[in-house]
């Protein structure tokens, strides 16, 4: 057992067991230093998933309508679930066992009457069971839970792991069969069995240990976006800026294990015959030179391939676990506004539209027809990751056959501004090897930025619209959400303008181009 922030002994649950899995170190100093807590303050992305898995189990209990809902947490949770059990209850909703120190809460615990047994149903607020496509391993969290359940003293039968179908489109009501998917993992369960009790107990002694020397922290290996929480604190002889950063360093095991084993992380000190990518080596000159590398004469080319009218676009969209309307799928996109800045001819004024869906409707049809209105027959559309809009207008397509064909040619006149970054056109040291519009703005347009705007990035973009939407909250509130969602938006399409505006001044090293 773990000592919580109190002082008190907690038990090792399965979020403190695969958070282990991931950095024993980082978990071992949430559990024991109160000083680092606001290294774990949870972000508004992860808020949102724990809220949207929430909504998820709540769905997925309609799967067994005669279900016992255990709504009390710990050591008495455990004494309710006895008597569930013994009476042989025929489906349990959060049953909990505690044994050796471990404690599991289970989504759903079903009695199977013909072979007297359980069976054990974990419940994902995901689309798919493909662990490299989740990122998530669903089958050792339920391996963990089947330790804990079978040694506690109750017999097993088949494990579940249910999860959304990802094929499922929603009618005018939500199908809970359709819903979901069932997959047996039982036999995938049995495999890890003897890994898994072997590292709960790595976790058991690791966790209630004090020295906290005797935990290391893994992370040194891994690129920047899978380090810990408290990844500065473990090593802080690593810079903020370091060979960790390195684009794509962290599909490049062999190179970044290189780099760490022989003391490099100041990206000064990578030698010069190291083998990286084009792109990582491109990264590596620029901070070691501290000028940019600009090809002027390959942005010229990408900027003289645009046709007028130039349009820029930016969509904002919402992606709920649980389908809001019909047509759509679960985490599938759902447009709810877009900025449009157009240019119509060279050299003329920017003229600026925009729409905001402000009703709990599906605003798709809306979107297009308002797009309709805007966007005509000719000229070019940017975008910044377009990806991103392609899959949102055939989406709507989709769902609109009948605007199909507008929405196609809307694709195919597509041109991602991103790509002159992406292609290494424009590689500037403070870009830090990203090409994401927050990164690139501030370098090129310093006196643009989102620092000033309540909505900052994407994720509070999509929080606040459904706030606004189904939150209880005043007219007034909603206003103001209104207000700040056509702010954040618009920045975002007039910072391609004037990211576009800046690649073709005599800055980026071009002659003047008279006819833009």
């Amino acid at each position: 057992m773990a000592l919580n922030m109190a002082g008190y002994m907690n038990y090792i649950t399965k979020t403190l067991y695969l958070e282990f899995l991931a950095c024993g170190k980082n978990t071992w100093l949430k559990l024991y230093k109160p000083e680092l807590q606001s290294m774990f303050t949870l972000s508004e992305f992860e808020l949102s998933l724990l809220a949207k898995g929430n909504l998820v189990e709540e769905w997925a209990r309609k799967l067994f309508p005669d279900g016992t809902l255990i709504e009390s947490a710990g050591e008495y949770a455990a004494q309710v679930t006895k008597v569930l059990v013994d009476k042989k209850t025929p489906v349990i909703f959060q049953a909990t066992f505690i044994y050796d120190g471990f404690l599991v809460r289970n989504d759903v615990l079903a009695y199977d009457a013909i072979n007297d047994c359980w069976d054990l149903h974990e419940v994902k607020g995901t689309n798919s069971m493909n662990e490299k496509e989740d990122g998530r391993d669903h089958v050792e969290d339920a391996a963990f839970q089947a330790v804990v359940v079978e040694d506690a003293g109750i017999k097993l039968g088949r494990i579940f792991i249910i999860h959304l179908n990802k094929e499922y489109a929603r009618g005018d009501t939500i199908n809970a069969a359709e819903l979901f998917v069932c997959d047996d993992v039982t036999d995938k369960v049995h495999t890890r069995l003897v890994a898994t009790r072997d590292n709960m107990q790595k976790a058991k002694l690791a966790l209630t240990q004090t020295d906290e020397k005797a935990l290391t922290c893994e992370c040194l290996f891994a690129g920047r976006s899978s380090h810990c929480s408290t990844f500065n604190y473990s090593h802080p002889q690593v810079p903020p800026y370091s060979v960790h950063d390195l684009s794509r360093i962290g599909l490049s095991k062999k190179k970044l294990e290189s780099l760490v084993e022989s003391g490099i992380f100041d990206l000064n000190d990578v030698p010069e015959d190291f083998k990286l990518s084009d792109i990582q080596k491109n990264q590596v000159t620029v901070h070691k030179m501290k000028k940019s590398i600009i090809d002027p004469i390959a942005i010229r080319v990408e900027l003289a391939s645009l046709s007028f009218p130039l349009f820029f676009l930016d969509y904002e969209s919402y992606p709920p676990a649980i389908p809001l309307f019909k047509g759509f799928k679960p985490y599938q996109q759902v447009p709810f506004q877009f900025s449009l800045d157009m240019i119509p001819t060279p050299g003329a004024d920017l003229e600026h539209f925009e729409y905001l869906h402000e009703e709990a409707s599906d605003p798709s049809l809306t979107i297009i027809k308002k797009l309709h209105d805007t966007i005509g027959p000719e000229g070019t559309i940017i975008v910044w990751h377009k990806p991103f809009e392609r899959m949102i207008n055939s989406q709507l397509a989709e769902r609109n056959p009948d605007y199909a064909d507008y929405l196609e040619n809307i694709n195919d006149r597509i041109y991602d501004l991103k790509d002159i970054f992406q292609k290494q056109f424009y590689v500037h040291p403070e870009f830090r090897g990203k090409t994401s519009i927050k990164n690139v703005l501030p370098v090129m347009v310093p006196s643009l930025t989102y620092k000033e705007l309540e909505i900052q990035n994407g994720v509070e973009a999509i929080e606040a619209w459904y706030e606004m939407i189904y939150g209880s909250i005043s007219q007034e509130e909603k206003m103001k959400i209104s207000q700040n969602l056509r702010k954040y938006c618009g920045r975002d399409t007039y910072a391609m303008v004037a990211i576009w505006r800046e690649l073709k001044s005599p800055a980026t090293g071009m002659m003047p181009d008279p006819t833009f």
